[in-house]
């Protein structure tokens, strides 16, 4: 039998990650809820469905990070599902660093090609 779980995550900025999700053209949206086994129920700020129908999202904890929720034990046997996520971490990590260059060097041009 398998359940919502929460992962936590390294992730801290929703806009970044809907702006990561969206350079991936992947489909997500705001808000709503993700329903698990037995109609279990957890509230996030971002969702995805993925291509199997089951739905993957991201829910905030009390250190400020975005944790990852899923139906865990159903996607870990999934290798695509963790391809994904880490492409997502990986996009993710180089818009996050792009961003502080342009802080840190602001007359520079700084551009970020997926």
């Amino acid at each position: 039998m398998s359940h919502l779980s929460i992962l936590p995550t390294v992730l801290r900025d929703a806009d970044v990650l809907a702006d990561t999700l969206s350079s991936l053209n992947l489909p997500w949206r705001r808000g709503g809820e993700l329903v698990g086994f037995g109609g279990e129920r957890q509230e996030v700020m971002l969702q995805l469905q993925l291509q199997d129908g089951q739905g993957l999202g991201w829910t905030r904890q009390s250190d400020g990070s975005l944790a990852v929720v899923g139906d865990l034990q159903r996607l870990s046997r999934n290798t695509a599902l963790q391809r994904l996520l880490g492409r997502i971490t990986r996009a993710y990590a180089a818009r996050v660093a792009l961003q502080d260059a342009s802080l840190a060097l602001p007359t520079a041009s700084i551009e970020l090609r997926v």
